[in-house]
């Protein structure tokens, strides 16, 4: 696939000069075809590009994820908290669907996804996304977003659309030094990174080196330390006596002369440390014949928090180890690894592309502060809980070639995936009876003496570990015809085989009129599909617990679809999901300056892969299992939306001024859900409320963005509202339903030039400090989430600077 090349800015909050601007008509767009020749304005279907070196320069977020969540309004991102390993990694979703139907290209090629699956009921819930925050900011000249099914062209994963970063290749060095902190003095952020670029010896040849390093600090979020609701009051309400629990804890309180002041819970953001190392370079031979390589490495430490254990909790904490109780914290490494390698040949027209792309994520877990309540007075406190990686190879081949108004191009490609999980220490997942054995089916309940494992993170067992791969081969055709730019037509086929679960066979159509000059038509309508992950397909983290009777040791947890408890409940073998996308827009360019995008798109999902809701039944009884997860092809949905994005562009006042205004709205719906004829459950059980909610109206329905950014002389300005519209949490099966409100936050930034390689730039993300509606009381864990993680998320006002060097 070639490299995918423009430098203007969409969706603005970022200043054009006059030149870019004269330039914009001229500049091309490839991603969603393989024509070099075609213009924004003249694509079939719509695309976002975001130079992120200019807004960077003027907007608070200093993430990937975080500087499209304000600038794409299809695109959404929000920090979790208490979330196990999703604390770690942002969930991301686009138009909608969900985060392992948007494919991540990197200058092109496919980019891996993270070995992380989502299971705590966040946006995303039993996907697989791909993590934004392991390539560096400053490692990257532009993004391109094609808001339309694309599997078609780039196979799995491409049903909502493509986000394609492309990273600098220009000699020279720059560099960038950010602070940041909320305005509750938590959350401090800081940023440094250096790119550097230089010539190979040759003309055209360049290697181009980026370092970025970063810290962001935990946040806490809580009620304000209200006493009275304080902390982990959820636990008493779990327990067989909850007043008497309460009063229990509140007579160790007054023995040892503390006050629930010594009890505060720490929820919020996680702490994240990271550090990045990525390249670029390309070398010609001759004007035919060319070498290129990229990639980068990452590394990833955070720390989360789980839920406060306190003193009345008997069984799961250790009184001897923590008298007072204990609140875990769950520790991540995440080792990010990518490297591409290729060659480019061009002759009489024809264009070849060979390439080797390589990529792995391991995600690593460390619990601490903590104990296994099993061990009594020997347990560790610190717990190593074992990992998962995900390893993907993708070997390419595209070959295109123009002939007069048509261009054809085809190809082929082999990929070969592998997914790993390591068992933890014996001590972070077993449980043990009062003599120090490890508990088996037959152990009686009264000889254990607690909850056995890492209390907040339970390790993975050699009976979750394992190591699987599947390799896919697929070959591809698409042509494009431009008839004087007046008429675009693209067809494109894709047949692809997985060894695991077989063959797809997908297409598309897309055209554009323009019927009158500046004024055009574009639609598409295609088929597509996501091959179920690796990690779906064996995902598992079953545990042995005593039953809720207390009358034996069951098996609880998640466990693979192709288990024993899997069959015999009925479900059938993880397949691919397949989709019908279609969308219909314009494009208008009414006087100079001045674009207009409007689309409405159809987006149909058929055995769409999630996790089910915690199921019991007598069946798997047999198996010694009392209640169980699964990974199945449970749903149909539909989707619908609009995206609007107007920008115009004037000489104001001596300076110049960009207005951007872009919307959009989509609505999600099961339409059809699919159960096991054997399984004997009601739908509540099988995929409850809870989970309908995260698929239908968990993200906001609207959201929209105005910015206003004004330069003159040696200052920017930039002024941002973004809308986020309303949501809705249910909090089945222990809370209520809730209506969250639409909330505006409001982006501030002053710039100023101190040199002319040296730029100032200070300003704020939620200048007002708003929040999403406080929760109900009893979706809050009994006071302890004051604020839930949705629409703008719960990091409040944050203030930044930022210093910009270019050499």
């Amino acid at each position: 696939m070639k490299k995918l090349s423009i430098s203007i800015v969409l969706l603005g909050a970022v200043f054009v000069s006059a030149q870019e601007k004269e330039q914009q008509i001229e500049d091309v767009v490839i991603v969603g075809n393989r024509n070099n020749k075609r213009t924004k304005l003249e694509t079939p279907v719509p695309v976002d590009i975001i130079n992120i070196e200019k807004i960077q320069k003027s907007a608070p977020q200093t993430t990937v994820q975080d500087l499209l969540n304000y600038v794409i309004p299809s695109f959404n991102a929000v920090r979790q908290s208490a979330a196990d390993g999703t604390e770690h990694i942002d969930p991301m979703t686009l138009r909608g669907m969900g985060p392992d139907q948007v494919l991540v290209l990197v200058n092109g090629k496919r980019r891996h996804t993270t070995s992380l699956v989502n299971y705590q009921n966040t946006v995303g819930n039993g996907s697989v996304g791909t993590d934004l925050s392991t390539i560096p900011v400053i490692a990257i000249d532009r993004i391109e977003v094609l808001r339309d099914g694309a599997a078609a062209q780039y196979g799995s994963d491409a049903i909502a659309g493509v986000i394609n970063i492309i990273l600098k290749k220009n000699t020279g060095a720059s560099a960038s030094l950010n602070y940041g902190i909320s305005g509750r003095n938590d959350g401090e952020t800081y940023q440094g990174g250096v790119n550097y670029g230089a010539s190979l010896g040759k003309d055209k040849s360049y290697i181009n080196l980026s370092l970025q390093v970063s810290q962001r600090g935990k946040t806490t979020r809580t009620q304000n330390h209200d006493l009275d609701i304080f902390g982990n009051n959820f636990a008493y309400a779990f327990a067989d006596d909850p007043v008497a629990a309460r009063a229990a804890d509140d007579a160790v309180i007054r023995e040892r002369g503390l006050s629930r002041n010594d009890f505060n819970f720490q929820i919020g953001d996680a702490q994240i440390k990271q550090g990045q190392l990525f390249f670029n370079a390309e070398y010609p031979f001759n004007d035919h014949f060319k070498l290129y390589s990229f990639g980068g490495f990452s590394i990833k430490e955070g720390q989360g928090f789980g839920f406060r254990r306190l003193p009345s909790e008997t069984f799961n904490v250790v009184s001897s180890i923590y008298p007072n109780g204990f609140q875990p914290s769950l520790g991540s490494k995440v080792y990010d690894i990518s490297y591409a390698v290729g060659a480019k040949y061009e002759v009489n027209d024809w264009f070849f592309d060979l390439s080797n792309t390589f990529g792995s994520n391991t995600f690593n877990y460390e619990v601490s502060n903590t104990n296994n309540a099993s061990l009594g007075a020997n347990s560790p406190t610190n717990f190593y809980a074992g990992a998962h990686n995900f390893l993907q190879n993708t070997i390419n081949l595209d070959v295109s070639k123009k002939i007069n108004q048509f261009n054809i191009a085809f190809g082929g490609e082999f990929r070969f995936e592998q997914y790993e999980i390591k068992k933890g220490d014996e001590n972070s997942y077993a449980q043990y009876d009062i003599f120090g054995n490890m508990v088996t089916g037959s152990t009686p309940s009264t000889d254990v003496i607690g909850a056995g494992g890492a209390q907040s993170f339970m390790g993975f067992s050699p009976a979750n570990a394992l190591k699987k791969s599947r390799n896919s081969t697929a070959v591809y055709a698409d042509v494009s015809y431009d008839l004087d730019k007046k008429l675009n037509i693209d067809a494109a086929a894709r047949f692809e085989n997985y060894s695991d679960f077989g063959s797809t066979l997908n297409g598309k159509l897309a055209v554009r009129y323009e019927f009158i000059k500046n004024y055009a038509i574009r639609g598409a309508v295609g088929t597509g599909f996501r091959a179920p992950s690796l990690q779906q397909q064996y995902f598992n983290n079953s545990y042995a617990d005593i039953s809720t009777t207390g009358d034996g040791i069951v098996t609880k947890g998640i466990f693979r679809n192709d288990s024993e408890a899997a069959k015999a409940l009925g479900f059938d073998k993880l397949k691919q999901e397949t989709s019908v996308n279609g969308s219909l827009g314009f494009t208008l360019k009414p006087t100079k300056g001045l674009l207009i995008t409007l689309d409405g798109y159809l987006i149909k999902v058929k055995d769409r892969i999630v996790i089910t809701s915690n199921i019991t039944s007598p069946v798997l009884a047999q198996y010694g299992v009392e209640s169980g997860r699964f990974f199945a092809n449970a749903i149909d949905t539909e989707t619908k939306g609009v995206d609007l994005v107007i920008s115009y562009d004037w000489k104001v006042g001596g300076g110049n001024l960009n207005a951007s205004l872009a919307g959009n709205y989509t609505e999600t719906k099961i339409t059809d859900f699919h159960f096991p004829q054997n399984l004997g459950t009601p739908q509540n059980e099988f995929f409850g409320p809870d989970q309908i909610n995260i698929i239908e109206t968990l993200s906001p329905k609207t959201k929209a963005t105005l910015g206003l950014n004004y330069s003159i002389s040696k200052f920017n300005f930039l002024v941002r509202n973004t809308y986020f519209g309303k949501v809705i949490r249910d909090g089945y099966p222990f809370g209520g339903v809730q209506e969250f409100s639409p909330k505006i936050v409001t982006d501030v930034s002053i710039g100023y030039d101190l040199t002319k390689n040296v730029n100032l730039t200070i300003g704020a993300n939620n200048l007002l400090d708003v929040f999403p509606d406080l929760q109900i009381y009893e979706n809050s864990y009994y006071g302890v989430f004051k604020y839930a993680p949705v629409q703008m998320g719960t990091l409040g006002s944050y203030f930044f600077g930022r210093l910009n060097f270019n050499f």
